[in-house]
């Protein structure tokens, strides 16, 4: 039988993530959120969710919406501010110990995902050193220099937003909309993209940016986003 990861529906594609996930998303700026995927997780309704992306609460993502909807417990970003909008649900959410908060230096976050893709478990750096973002963890001096351990990420889910895909999986992104989705997708059990639009045939070699065989499900939504 022929690969055919093209599905109908973003519900169809998200309709086994169970409560208690762990789920990635993609998106950085203005580039790479899979709105139709987020929206498609609020509807389906798992609780108990982990997040982890880069910003909990950016004006153009739709994760807000899975917080105010009481569907996460905790956040692992590297920004929790920047849409006022939906501030409110999140800080309140956040002063009653209804989630909790990681924030990690945006570096140490994407090396911690591609470490998490290449199965590397945990690697030293000098950032966040003398912080508060250091504290409890283990440090190493190398060359004269401290570092603190950090650990790999992985995840159950990851939600990727991505230009145009062939029916293998196969991706192709629009300049910065690659962001973190490549990376999720090599670090999670479960990778589901939207697209803008389906190729008609198989997507050049040159053209591929993330492989197939790290996608499972692929849906088009339409839009540029």
């Amino acid at each position: 039988m022929a690969i055919d990861k093209r599905l109908a529906s973003a519900a169809e594609a998200l309709a086994d993530v169970a409560d208690g996930a762990s789920v990635m998303i993609s998106g950085f700026g203005g580039a790479g959120f899979p709105n139709a995927l987020i929206r498609a997780l609020r509807e389906a309704g798992p609780r108990g969710l982990t997040l982890i992306v880069n910003s909990a609460t950016h004006r153009f993502s739709l994760t807000h919406e899975l917080i105010e909807a009481g569907q996460v417990r905790r956040v692992v970003c590297t920004a929790a501010r920047g849409h006022e909008a939906a501030l409110s649900a999140f800080e309140r959410l956040l002063r009653e110990g209804r989630i909790e908060l990681e924030c990690v230096p945006q570096g140490t976050f994407s090396e911690r995902i591609r470490a998490g893709g290449a199965g590397v478990p945990a690697f030293y750096t000098p950032v966040g050193v003398g912080t508060p973002l250091a504290a409890g963890k283990e440090t190493r001096e190398f060359g004269g220099r401290t570092h603190v351990l950090e650990h790999a990420i992985r995840a159950d889910v990851a939600l990727v937003r991505a230009d145009r895909a062939d029916r293998y999986g196969n991706l192709a992104f629009r300049y910065a909309q690659a962001n973190f989705g490549p990376a999720m997708a090599t670090a999670a059990r479960l990778t589901v993209a939207e697209v803008r639009a389906f190729a008609d045939a198989p997507l050049p070699h040159a053209e591929i940016q993330l492989p197939g065989v790290f996608v499972r499900r692929v849906v088009a939504v339409g839009g540029a986003r």
